[in-house]
This record gives C-alpha cells, sequence and structure tokens, in this order.
C-alpha cells in the first residue's frame, strides 16, 4: 500500500490541495485556498460496507501508518481498533477507507478512528462513511455521535464540523499527558488536547439535544 510522503517518504496521510501529492503530518502546512484554486477531482465509484474478517489486516495497517499505534485514546477509554466494529470503503477494488466505532452507553456511539488513503480524499468517502456509523447509531435508537481530535488536527476539526459536529469540551494536555510530554504535530503544532466533538442522531419527530456527557 504506497503512502510514502513525497518529501520525506515517511508514512504520507494528507493529500496536498494544490499539486496532489501525499504528505505527512510534518510536512502538512496549513493555508487559506480559495475556492478557484483548490483542486478539481475527477469522480471515482465507490462503496462503503460493513468491515469483514478478512479487512481486520487492512484496517489494521492504515492504522499504524495513519497513527503510529493501534492502540487510539478518546474520553478518557484506550481501544484498540482493530478489534472494533467497522465499515470499509472499496474503490477499483481494494480498500481506500475506514471507520471504526464503539457505544460508550445507552445513548452514544463514539466514531474512534477514521482513515482514507491520501489519493482518495476529498472524494466524499470521509463524509459516506461517517454516515454509516450515523444510520447504525439511528437503528440503534442512540442519541448522539461522539469523536475527539487532538488540538493541532485542524483538518479533522473542519471535517467534522462540516459533517454537523460541534465542540463541546476541551481536556486540556490529555494526550501531551499520554504520551509523557508534547510532540509535534501537523506542521510542527505540539500536540496537548483534545477536542471532543458531538451530533445529535435526528429520529423521525425529534429535534437535536445538547449534549449528553460521556461516561
Amino acid at each position: 500500500m504506497e503512502m510514502a510522503c513525497s518529501i520525506c517518504n515517511e508514512d504520507g496521510v494528507y493529500r496536498c490541495s494544490v499539486c496532489g501529492r501525499s504528505v505527512c503530518g510534518g510536512h502538512a502546512r496549513l493555508a487559506v485556498i480559495c475556492e478557484k484554486c483548490k483542486a478539481r477531482r475527477e469522480r471515482v465509484e465507490f462503496l462503503v460496507r460493513e468491515a469483514e474478517p478478512h479487512d481486520r489486516e487492512v484496517i489494521d495497517e492504515l492504522v499504524k501508518r495513519f497513527w503510529g499505534e493501534d492502540v487510539q485514546t478518546a474520553f478518557g477509554r484506550e481501544f484498540r481498533v482493530r478489534e472494533l466494529p467497522a465499515f470499509v470503503a472499496v474503490a477499483e477494488g481494494r480498500v481506500v477507507g475506514f471507520v471504526s466505532f464503539a457505544e460508550l452507553d445507552e445513548s452514544s456511539v463514539a466514531i474512534v478512528a477514521v482513515g482514507v488513503l491520501p489519493e482518495h480524499q476529498g472524494l466524499g468517502i470521509g463524509k459516506a462513511l461517517l454516515r454509516a456509523v450515523e444510520e447504525r447509531a439511528k437503528a440503534s435508537s442512540k442519541k448522539q455521535l461522539l469523536v475527539s481530535t487532538t488540538n493541532d488536527d485542524l483538518p479533522a476539526l473542519a471535517f467534522y464540523q462540516l459533517a454537523g459536529f460541534r465542540i463541546y469540551e476541551v481536556v486540556p494536555d490529555a494526550i501531551a499527558e499520554k504520551h509523557g510530554g508534547e510532540i509535534p504535530g501537523i506542521g510542527g503544532v505540539p500536540i496537548r488536547d483534545e477536542i471532543r466533538l458531538y451530533k445529535p442522531v435526528l429520529h423521525t419527530g425529534h429535534a437535536g439535544s445538547n449534549p449528553v456527557p460521556a461516561p
């Protein structure tokens, strides 16, 4: 699975919106780009389906490439991603993205990890994966989706807010404490804090509500 950064050959996890090359978090740069300069992408046919046992190895590889470890910490808990229920996105005969999730309590489903290969970013695949989890939560009569990210990950913050999530809590130094101190993040921004977001799961005839505190 080719995901090398075009600058340093580390794992590339983002797609440059100007040239289209893959870059790692350290060589990604955040900039304002007008709509006219935004790279236009050709649509790619893809489908989202529930992950099957043979998908676990691919999910595990993607998790380690995107985050360097297979255990994710969120909402004060640790999750081993490959053991969680998941949906995968399949395009051109291979898995190009995934979302893993977990029930936190009777009212909440947490999105633990979302990843889409750089060459397939910007095509609506991530949004489709989120919708799959939302539909599963709705079918299970859950009240909300929860997700958390780090203070440096502005692309993720934008992605989740555009998908309807709202910030409800910031946990200072949660990530720094996990790693025994600050570590450099996207564009060199120090990673310190956990930012928590929620999205109400709307059921027929019910309006949205304020976030239910995570357990």
